[in-house]
């Protein structure tokens, strides 16, 4: 063929971590088929829906079946009821938003990926280690990245003060609580970034999908900081704390106050973005996204959140007695641990595959700053995390 393709493409590595990962464990249990191996690697949750969330789903499927109460192509933006569930949603938070500045989606992911699409040539910050599709979308998109990296000494949080002289406007991306690394912001910090980016006329785009298991006095929105409005997109996902992992459903607001340096209103462009580009997120799992918001649903839903808290704990207290550094545990569903004994994070992802039968996910495959590092999740079986747990105290 006599076209061209996207070279920006030839950026990034040619498979995506989790893929990576996927393909080494199968190579395992083809030489292994009777191994019992426990899976704290990717992010995906474990237990089942609250029956509030099928019910609503299964009575919106029926009024699909139904001349009366058929719906075709939902809005694009969300159906009313859904914005207006997360609206009432921010105030029990202490945060008021606009239900014009909602965007309903299929998934933080994809937000987190397509936002590039309304941003031009930007110089991007981005700390180090990182969720991998902050970096690939702006690769793929032929951005200049900026890492800003995080370690033990600086809690994994990294600060303005810290960013190399010479840049001013930017994008800047910050998850709090974090993925891969756990750790999480407090208001000052918050505030401090806030601030940046108001003196120097960036925008910060703010992964806000683990929001629901922050457990200390911590912030629960990049909005609950004076002049954010001015500042910042927040996107956030259903997947975690709803367990809408295989469902698909999250959010993005743009406040209409987000103007570019060209008089450009940011959430007019989104709109127009996702009218072109997405047909919407459908009724039924909008309809059990609602029922995820009420009253009823967040109580179910603690108690799932509860229990993911209760196996990371349980991991964190046994990296506790082996003596081993780590940062998350607390507000996060992630362990962020030092690899023992100087190890490599490949090195360490083999031996505990091929020692222990445990997979975890190697630092390094989040950014050049997690060599050396390694990520257990809280998502597995409380059983399945006590047997981890004991595997690893005994190989480590």
């Amino acid at each position: 063929m006599r076209i061209k393709i996207n070279n920006n493409f030839d950026r990034i590595n040619q498979t995506y971590l989790f893929s990576n990962i996927a393909a080494r464990v199968r190579d395992y249990s083809k030489g292994h088929p009777d191994a019992d191996i426990i899976r704290l690697g990717i992010g995906d949750v474990t237990l089942p829906l609250p029956s509030v969330i099928t019910e609503a789903m299964q009575q919106a499927v029926l009024e699909m079946g139904s001349a009366e109460t058929f719906r075709g192509y939902p809005p694009e933006y969300g159906y009313d009821f859904l914005k207006d569930a997360i609206v009432s949603h921010y105030k029990d938070l202490g945060v008021n938003i606009s239900s014009s500045s909602v965007f309903v989606s299929d998934g933080a992911k994809s937000d987190l990926g397509n936002i590039v699409d309304i941003l031009g040539n930007n110089e991007i910050i981005i700390p180090d280690p990182v969720y991998p599709v902050y970096v690939d979308s702006n690769l793929m998109n032929g951005n200049h990245i900026n890492l800003l990296p995080g370690n033990m000494d600086n809690g994994f949080l990294p600060m303005p003060d810290e960013l190399p002289s010479g840049i001013e406007a930017a994008v800047i991306y910050l998850c709090s609580p974090n993925n891969p690394t756990g750790a999480a912001y407090d208001q000052e910090q918050l505030e401090t970034w806030v601030s940046y980016a108001i003196d120097t006329g960036s925008l910060i785009i703010y992964d806000n999908a683990y929001e629901a298991f922050i457990s200390e006095d911590l912030s629960h929105s990049i909005y609950s900081v004076p002049g954010a409005e001015e500042c910042a997109i927040e996107i956030c996902s259903f997947s975690k704390f709803a367990g809408f992992t295989g469902v698909r459903c999250g959010w993005t607001i743009i406040p209409d106050t987000l103007i570019s340096e060209d008089g450009h209103q940011l959430s007019a462009l989104w709109s127009r973005r996702q009218a072109t580009k997405f047909n919407g997120v459908s009724y039924p799992v909008q309809r059990a996204a609602e029922a995820a918001l009420s009253d009823k649903g967040i109580i179910e839903l603690q108690k799932n959140i509860d229990y993911y808290r209760r196996n990371a704990s349980t991991i964190a207290s046994a990296l506790d007695d082996l003596a081993i550094r780590y940062t998350g545990g607390i507000n996060s569903p992630y362990i962020w641990l030092e690899c023992p004994d100087g190890l490599g994070s490949w090195d360490f992802f083999d031996k505990l595959l091929h020692k222990a039968q445990i997979v975890g996910t190697p630092g390094e495959g989040f950014g050049q700053a997690g060599e050396g590092f390694f990520r257990l999740t809280a998502f597995g079986t409380y059983e399945n995390t006590c047997k981890a747990v004991q595997r690893l105290r005994k190989l480590l």
